[in-house]
């Protein structure tokens, strides 16, 4: 009889090479479930990346798609991140097996609502709620015509999310959001399986670092905003060195980083440069202006740097407060600062961390979970 388990992982994006957030979990996913012997068949769609050999080590078959750009991909039914990810090859794959399917985010859950699909194991993994992101969007958006798409996709993809979630079960990633889907959304069935991390020890560091940093993909209205608001407002008028580091950051946020000569911005890191400036920073300081589940920033820190000073939408519904400091407006900001920047970091606060995060954020025991979830 055969025993193996083989697997249909539909990714919203081509999950490699790891550089943004939201291919984290995926990427480090396919990687424990193949060490745990999952056979795993990749559908992935293509918007700019191009195949990646890497795949082909964790993966039978890598499949790519081309996503629907513009007006091919919009619909006054289906939210746009959703409508541009149907492709009929995706489809006919599929029905040629009756292996499982995961389906990586609401953007690639359009085969749920697939009368052929309907009697298929199907499973949809939710790293956070993608309608509130669109809320978002509208208040950090200056824009009108841009204010108005965010709301017209925000209204679809409220109702869609909740549509799909009574359909099929949904694997969550946080507290918050599995307390919204059974209560408010009446999801059919919730697990709740942590994110999927490239670390798995706490490796801070003792002692005194050198800076403050704040790092973020800049592209990000929220991340930028986060960024002006430790410039003018907490580092404004404290001999306190900040570094900004990340993705593509505006020109406006690059001129506003050069006015004083205790701040800094190094824009577009390479991963492995972004780790050395989080690990040799004496204070990670990551305030968000957004509710939206566990930030894998937070867990980067938490994991790999010293102090970590948030807000408290930085950390809610992820069980950490005890592991960082919690300002409430930029006066509170400051004084965490003035007390934290000559404290060195301690072995006591390096055994809070092991104990909090290294097996709720173990990859091996949560693919295991998943593996049991799924068969």
């Amino acid at each position: 009889m055969n025993t193996e388990k083989h697997l249909h992982i539909i990714c919203f994006d081509i999950p490699y090479p790891v550089n943004y957030g939201a291919v984290f979990d995926v990427f480090y996913k396919i990687k424990s479930l193949h060490k745990a012997g999952v056979r795993i068949h990749l559908h992935c769609f293509d918007s700019d990346r191009g195949p990646q050999e890497e795949l082909n080590r964790y993966a039978v078959e890598v499949n790519y798609y081309e996503r629907r750009h513009g007006h091919k991909g919009f619909s006054f039914r289906l939210p746009y991140c959703v409508g541009s990810r149907i492709h009929p090859d995706l489809a006919e794959k599929l029905l040629k097996d009756d292996y499982p399917i995961l389906m990586e985010g609401i953007h690639t859950s359009y085969l749920a609502h697939d009368a052929r699909f309907s009697k298929r194991k199907m499973v949809i993994r939710e790293q956070h709620l993608e309608y509130k992101t669109y809320l978002e969007l509208i208040k950090s958006s200056w824009h009108p015509i841009k204010r108005l798409y965010f709301s017209h996709e925000g209204k679809l993809l409220k109702d869609y999310e909740q549509r799909t979630f009574r359909t099929i079960p949904v694997c969550c990633v946080s507290e918050m959001d599995k307390s919204e889907l059974l209560l408010r959304m009446h999801a059919r069935q919730v697990i709740r399986i942590p994110y999927f991390l490239p670390f798995q020890q706490i490796v801070s560091n003792e002692g005194i670092g050198s800076y403050c940093l704040y790092h973020a993909n800049l592209s990000v209205p929220e991340n930028e905003k986060a960024a002006f608001f430790l410039l003018e407002q907490v580092f404004n008028d404290i001999p306190i060195p900040l570094v900004i580091t990340g993705k593509n950051p505006s020109g406006r946020l690059l001129r506003a980083a050069k006015r004083s000569s205790f701040h800094c911005l190094v824009e577009n890191p390479t991963e492995a440069e972004m780790q050395d400036m989080i690990e040799k920073a004496h204070v990670n300081i990551l305030p968000s202006f957004e509710q939206n589940g566990v930030k894998l920033k937070l867990l980067n820190a938490l994991f790999n740097g010293r102090h970590c000073v948030v807000n408290q939408a930085t950390v809610e519904g992820s069980g950490l407060e005890s592991a960082t400091h919690i300002a409430s407006n930029a006066r509170a900001f400051k004084s965490i600062l003035a007390q934290l920047y000559h404290q060195p970091f301690c072995q006591e606060e390096i055994i809070l961390r092991k104990h909090l995060l290294e097996k709720e954020y173990n990859n091996e025991l949560n693919a295991n979970r998943l593996i049991q979830w799924i068969w």
